[in-house]
């Protein structure tokens, strides 16, 4: 019993007893079992990651992020990956409320229903959960971080109104994801501001990936919208388009100005440094523990935005008629 106090760091142990005791336990190679000390204090020391993938250069700030904190609390993580699909989000959260976490982040894997069943029965179990991105309704009930999407991708648009651009062709984003109409909105209300109507020949339907941007790059220029700046959803996105473009002989910023959203570390390597939103990875999943102590400690807590900041890079200039 005192080896087993001293190890713990029981206040009824002195000192001189407890060095002793961890220094015999070091040489030894003694490791203290987990699974017996969780189940003496009902706790596992462990949390649930759940992400569309660790390669996803958003994700993988907020990762580290989330694992440095959590080890400064003394907290393990499991890690696991959804590929942005339902079944097996909803797989890789059944295998760690087997393993009995303290708590789970999760990244949605969005969808139009108003319910998941998965979703639902972490709520019944009282598992502490904060997601990772802005809620939908079938997790509406869990808070979460997230950046202030509409208000960034408002200054996005702003900034390129400034340059003089009236002709602002948007790569969207999945229909399915909230953060994709929130900077779609961003848009929306900058140029209303400006007395412009949302043209529909210069909104593109894209996605996120490098591909979704080089295809919706190709469209454009099938169709000769005439537009002389492109703002994408995000960086993916604007770097797939803007490599398109300068194949095909266009030069950036010269002959169009692109933007993008994230300022993923690809963005300031672009061949034309990338004009972006920091996204605040890193502050994410910083907040993010912060309020799963608060849960774990039965407190109330909601749902924080943080902003993002323009980055004005060498992609974007005044149009040519300007």
């Amino acid at each position: 019993m005192t080896v087993s106090k001293a190890l713990r760091d029981a206040t009824d142990v002195s000192t001189a007893t407890k060095s002793r005791l961890k220094a015999l336990a070091q040489q030894m190679g003694y490791v203290p079992d987990s699974s017996a000390r969780g189940l003496r204090t009902k706790t596992t020391r462990l949390f649930g990651l759940v992400i569309p993938s660790i390669t996803d250069p958003i994700f993988c700030r907020i990762t580290f992020a989330v694992e440095e904190r959590a080890h400064e609390l003394g907290y393990d993580i499991l890690l696991a990956h959804t590929l942005n699909q339902s079944e097996r989000e909803e797989q890789c959260i059944r295998r760690l409320l087997a393993r009995h976490v303290d708590g789970l982040f999760i990244s949605p894997v969005y969808r139009f229903a108003a319910e998941a069943r998965i979703y639902q029965e972490i709520l019944a179990r009282g598992t502490p959960v904060v997601l990772l991105g802005p809620p939908a309704p079938f997790c509406k009930a869990f808070p979460g971080v997230e950046t202030e999407e509409l208000i960034a991708s408002y200054n996005v648009t702003r900034h390129l109104l400034k340059l003089g651009h009236r002709r602002i062709a948007y790569l969207a984003g999945p229909q399915v994801a909230p953060w994709a109409h929130d900077r779609f909105e961003g848009y929306r209300r900058a140029l209303r501001e400006a007395n412009l109507d949302v043209d529909d020949e210069l909104v593109f339907q894209a996605g996120g990936t490098i591909e979704d941007g080089t295809n919706a790059a190709l469209q454009m220029l099938n169709e000769n919208c005439n537009a002389t700046a492109i703002q994408a959803v995000n960086d993916l996105v604007a770097i797939g388009c803007g490599t398109t473009l300068l194949a095909q002989g266009l030069k950036i910023p010269n002959d169009i100005s692109i933007a993008g959203f994230g300022n993923i570390l690809l963005a300031d390597h672009f061949r034309a440094p990338l004009t972006t939103v920091r996204q605040p990875k890193y502050r994410l999943g910083v907040a993010a523990v912060e309020m799963m102590t608060q849960l774990l400690h039965g407190e109330r807590v909601q749902t924080r935005r943080i902003p993002g900041e323009l980055l004005e890079r060498d992609s974007t200039a005044p149009p040519k008629a300007a």
